[in-house]
């Protein structure tokens, strides 16, 4: 095998984005450690570590970014769906997380509650209530892009500016407190590892599994790449669009719930705060085009605890929480003009320029 073999494998590998970017950005942290005279490795160390309300657990820096990152990761994979499907994005993500979580916490406290340590109702009653309540912002969001054709970013706009008001409207313009163990225990550990951690990776597995034991990912990729062709072929497109808004939906509720659980409470104004730029842009660096048509979930999986880890990086090295965002869109700035056509086009002539000079 010759090294122009090599590279043409490497540069057409689907993961070759992500991965770079998880690499340059571990590479930060090493230097960062090595110059502040730190163990260049510490990075990479996990110790376990014993805690009087979790038992013994994981500890470290990628514990904490797989941990912190769960949320993003659940999120990407809807957001995953509905860029192929729709060749848009659903901004309203983290509206919904919130509207949900504060959904879930009210039915656990009961209505004008803002503190509680025992639940009104069972805990399955919440957290179904939680996750109807983003099936349903997901139908809606479905219906206007995929029956009523308005323009993706246009019909989530409404929940995105909506939701965390209609949140606290539920919650009476109030932080619910549910201090409840079993409550708490979706956003804590379970055994050594982190809740969330387990739990997007059992959404992960599920959604593969679907994918690739029946034809669901090829219909929404072919819908993606054309979506009249798909419907003379026999396909709903209209359908298969919806489903993928529908699905972004639920996972923004099993995230919403998932981060009001880690701090016990229904914050309406900072739940999923930010987090829709942070899948969106999972989604890019996952090495989806933004544009629609193919897609590849474990990019967007890897691209979106690549962010966590540049968010922690960021703090690391004295940005704050409000200047963070600036930096992630810089980000994006940089990942849509690699992937838009006239780049393509032109390291494509690059390289058939130098293979004609060896020639």
């Amino acid at each position: 095998m010759n090294g122009n073999t090599v590279w043409n494998k490497i540069k057409n590998w689907s993961l070759l984005l992500p991965v770079v970017a998880l690499i340059l950005v571990m590479a930060v942290n090493i230097i960062y450690d090595a110059v502040n005279g730190n163990n260049p490795l510490s990075f990479f160390m996990i110790t376990l570590q014993q805690t009087t309300g979790n038992g013994t657990i994981l500890y470290g820096r990628i514990i904490d970014i797989l941990n912190r990152g769960s949320e993003a990761a659940i999120l990407a994979i809807g957001m995953t769906l509905v860029v192929s499907s729709s060749a848009g994005t659903d901004i309203s993500v983290g509206s919904v997380m919130s509207l949900c979580a504060s959904f879930c916490c009210m039915l656990l406290a009961g209505y004008g509650v803002s503190s509680t340590t025992t639940l009104a109702r069972p805990l399955i009653v919440g957290i179904l209530g939680g996750l109807l309540m983003g099936t349903v912002c997901g139908m809606f969001n479905g219906t206007l892009v995929a029956y009523f054709k308005i323009q993706p970013m246009v019909a989530t706009l409404i929940l995105y500016s909506a939701a965390r008001a209609i949140g606290l409207l539920l919650c009476n313009d109030l932080i619910v407190y549910v201090r409840n163990p079993s409550f708490a225990f979706f956003g804590s550990f379970l055994g050594p590892l982190p809740t969330p951690l387990v739990i997007a990776a059992v959404c992960v597995l599920i959604v593969s599994l679907v994918l690739r034991k029946t034809a669901l990912g090829m219909y929404i990729q072919s819908v993606g790449i054309n979506s009249r062709a798909s419907r003379i072929a026999g396909l709903n497109s209209k359908r298969i669009i919806f489903l993928t808004y529908m699905l972004c939906g639920l996972f923004a509720g099993i995230a919403g719930i998932v981060q009001s659980s880690r701090i016990t409470s229904a914050d309406s104004n900072n739940i999923g705060l930010y987090l829709e730029m942070d899948a969106i842009l999972a989604v890019a660096l996952g090495g989806n085009s933004l544009g629609g048509g193919k897609f590849n979930l474990a990019g967007s999986i890897i691209g979106a605890y690549t962010i966590q880890a540049i968010t922690t990086t960021l703090y690391a090295l004295g940005v704050s929480s409000a200047q963070a965002p600036v930096f992630k869109a810089v980000i994006v700035i940089i990942i849509v003009a690699i992937q838009s056509e006239p780049v393509r086009n032109f390291f494509k002539k690059q390289s058939q320029a130098r293979v004609r000079g060896v020639a």
